[in-house]
C-alpha cells in the first residue's frame, strides 16, 4: 500500500502504477503499448470520478487534512 494514498484511493494508486509500468516497458523500440495505456487512463478517470463522487463524510475529512 502506497503511504501517499488514503485507503479508499488505493485503486487509483494501483492503476497509476500499472500505467507507469507499461510506459516503462514500452521504452524499447519493439514494444508498443499505447492502446493499453490509453484504455487504463480511461479506466483511471472513470474510477477516480466514481470514488470521489461517493465519498463519506469521514473520507472528505481525511482528504482535507
Amino acid at each position: 500500500m502506497n503511504p501517499n494514498y488514503l485507503d479508499f484511493e488505493q485503486p487509483i494508486a494501483d492503476l497509476e502504477a500499472k500505467i507507469q509500468e507499461l510506459r516503462n516497458a514500452s521504452a524499447g523500440p519493439a514494444v508498443n503499448v499505447e492502446a493499453e495505456v490509453h484504455a487504463l487512463q480511461d479506466k483511471l478517470r472513470m474510477r477516480t470520478a466514481q470514488i470521489f463522487r461517493n465519498l463519506t463524510s469521514w473520507q472528505v475529512l481525511q482528504l482535507a487534512r
